[in-house]
């Protein structure tokens, strides 16, 4: 019987134990405990306690000086001098636990807060006031379908309206459209797609057009267009003068809307061997949509309220005329500054309804036209597949008097 040699067993050594990471800070907030939570958003209640604190603060101050050092008179100086002291004490209670970064931050919050109150505030009083003082001819329908042919200054609200008048304004804001889209996107897509000496002196006179007083667009039409070629006071001649202001507006919009247009997307289609025509007509003009929409918005709310165009060169009238071409035609803002100056108190009242139909007409076209707008190059292809899907499914569905139905 052999021994087989039994074969040694080989130590096993102790394992390696990896080295550790000391992260010195890490022990020290777990030694520390938990920290206290941040708050990175909403209003602290220390900030809240400066901020009134201070303008409580600056009340009394003022109140002081205006009753026993400097006497300030009237409200809006008192006002001023309160929200002077207002900020330089709210900027010694923020340092006290602030650094002077924080402190300057809060500083031009509080102004920019304030210009945007101050905005706010503005259009707010004109829109109530003008409410105020035209809701009881607001509340007679009358105003919206009737004219003034059979009305006096003395007849009551009940009698007469502006219907002629909102009819006048759709006319002659159609006119000046019709000539403002087209002329001022092809002069902005020259100014943008063909640069040169010539672009450059385009862009300086519609640079300089945009601060064209409205008379002087009034008197051009009266001494070119009536009184050198004939025509009379109409509709017509009030669209070109309401054309000339709102033509550099909507030149320069739609420039800067061209001009934010990607680069590579041009790129890409002419690199596809596109030309330039065709690349401004399926990617220039679809990307910029939109901006466009706002540029037709600017230049529509410039042109729509000009009363000295109007003035000038409609003529004005008691009667509806929807001829843009023969006799005057009155408008809203030329029916409003003809109310208003008449010392009765019911066409005062006519002429500050006139002012909020005039408002709403301006907010129903903004609303249209931003929902227009809004229809971009995406939702556009969604709802042409939506309509495609629908289609295929119509097809596809067996008629009752198909051949398939009536084998079964």
């Amino acid at each position: 019987m052999s021994v087989i040699p039994q074969q040694p067993v080989p130590r096993q050594s102790a394992p390696q134990q990896l080295p550790t990471t000391y992260l010195p800070q890490i022990d020290q907030e777990v030694a520390a405990g938990p920290q206290p939570r941040r708050q990175t958003s909403g209003v602290r209640i220390g900030d809240a306690l400066s901020l009134v604190g201070a303008v409580l603060a600056a009340l009394a101050l003022a109140a002081v000086l205006s009753s026993q050092i400097a006497p300030i008179r009237g409200f809006l100086a008192f006002f001023l001098v309160t929200y002077v002291l207002f900020l330089a004490i709210y900027a010694v209670l923020v340092r006290l636990d602030e650094s002077a970064s924080v402190v300057v931050d809060r500083i031009v919050a509080v102004l920019v807060q304030s210009g945007a109150f101050v905005l706010v505030l503005a259009l707010t009083s004109v829109l109530s006031y003008t409410v105020i003082r035209g809701h009881r001819a607001v509340a007679h329908s009358n105003l919206f379908t009737h004219d003034m042919t059979t009305t006096g200054p003395l007849d009551p609200l009940t009698s007469g309206g502006v219907g002629h008048a909102i009819v006048g304004t759709l006319i002659q804001i159609s006119i000046a459209l019709a000539i403002t889209i087209p002329l001022g996107i092809t002069a902005a897509l020259f100014l943008t797609e063909v640069p040169g000496r010539f672009s450059r002196f385009v862009r300086t006179i519609v640079e300089a057009m945009t601060a064209l007083p409205s008379i002087v667009a009034g008197l051009f039409i009266l001494s070119s267009f009536i009184l050198v070629l004939g025509f009379d006071k109409s509709g017509l001649a009030a669209g070109l003068a309401i054309t000339v202001m709102m033509l550099p507006i909507m030149i320069r919009a739609a420039d800067v809307v061209f001009r934010l247009v990607p680069s590579t997307l041009k790129e890409a289609s002419l690199g596809l061997g596109a030309g330039q025509f065709r690349t401004v007509l399926n990617v220039v003009l679809p990307s910029a949509r939109s901006g466009l929409t706002t540029a037709i918005i600017l230049a529509t709310a410039r042109g729509i309220g000009e009363t000295s165009p109007v003035l000038l060169t409609a003529g004005f009238t008691a009667s509806m005329n929807t001829d843009p071409f023969k006799g005057p035609m009155v408008s809203l803002p030329l029916a409003v500054f003809e109310f208003v100056k008449s010392p009765e108190p019911t066409m005062v009242a006519r002429g500050f309804g006139t002012a909020v139909v005039l408002m709403l007409l301006v907010l129903i076209l903004f609303v249209a036209a931003r929902v227009l707008g809004a229809q971009d190059v995406a939702k556009r292809a969604r709802r042409k597949q939506r309509r495609t899907a629908v289609r295929d499914r119509v097809t596809a569905t067996p008629s009752p008097t198909s051949p398939r139905s009536s084998d079964a």
